[in-house]
């Protein structure tokens, strides 16, 4: 249980970071409800994860599922580049933490 609070709290990260996002262009109320609903969700199941998880794995999962998707998001919504550098370092990431996953 605690593998699937850790993979739900990196999405409700992606989903902070969106609202982010929607704050800095329009500044609108439900911007401000998806950035804090977000980061708040993503915190609580973070912190659930941990309970049973190590911290330094739980933690580079989490920052793991946030950076990949954050750039996944902006790459596919927001039409940022689609380098094919950015894609090979998504690939670093996702394959270290593979490997912290499997030497834990």
């Amino acid at each position: 249980m605690a593998w699937i609070y850790l993979i739900l709290a990196g999405c409700f990260e992606v989903l902070g970071v969106i609202g982010m996002n929607r704050v800095v262009k329009y500044k609108t109320l439900d911007a401000y409800i998806i950035l804090v609903g977000g980061f708040l969700v993503s915190f609580s199941l973070l912190g659930l994860a941990m309970r049973t998880l190590p911290m330094g794995l739980s933690y580079a999962v989490w920052t793991g599922i946030g950076t990949v998707g954050g750039t996944l998001v902006g790459m596919f919504i927001y039409g940022e580049s689609k380098d094919w550098k950015r894609i090979g370092f998504i690939a670093m990431i996702v394959a270290a933490v593979i490997g912290l996953k499997l030497t834990s």
